[in-house]
């Protein structure tokens, strides 16, 4: 399944082609490692993800056209999986993103391995990503 972000596909396959769950979880862990310290002045509360059990904030910025991404979590697995996204929607238009189907996240295989609740919040992170596409596409079409 081609999600229009190379980026994601090539993440979403190196997730699917690992038979091992740890290395899948390693991965994810890494990738939390990565990324950039959020500035304060985005830990607010328009920026925090509804319905996740750790500290979420998400922050989308559109810059001549393309999505940029910044974000950050008190949980490291949730960070990562928060990377993880911000990764492979960095770059894209706002209607690519808000056009995304969320299928690509149980092609990972990491809904097996997560906890319910992390798997819910995975799948809020994405919805409140797509829900800032949506908005920044709004304002681009008024600017």
């Amino acid at each position: 399944m081609a999600t229009g972000s190379e980026a994601l596909d090539t993440m979403v396959e190196r997730l699917a082609s690992t038979a091992d769950p740890r290395r899948r979880y390693e991965y994810v862990l890494w990738l939390a490692k990565k990324l950039e310290p959020l500035p304060d002045e985005f830990r607010q509360d328009v920026f925090k993800v509804k319905g996740c059990v750790s500290q979420v904030y998400v922050v989308g910025q559109l810059m001549e056209g393309r999505l940029h991404w910044q974000g950050d979590s008190d949980a490291a697995i949730t960070k990562g999986l928060l990377a993880l996204l911000m990764a492979g929607l960095e770059g894209l238009s706002p209607a690519q993103v808000a056009d995304l189907d969320p299928g690509f996240m149980a092609q990972t295989g990491l809904q097996a391995s997560l906890t319910p609740s992390r798997a819910n919040g995975f799948l809020n992170i994405f919805k409140m990503m797509q829900a800032q596409a949506r908005v920044l596409a709004l304002q681009g079409l008024a600017e």
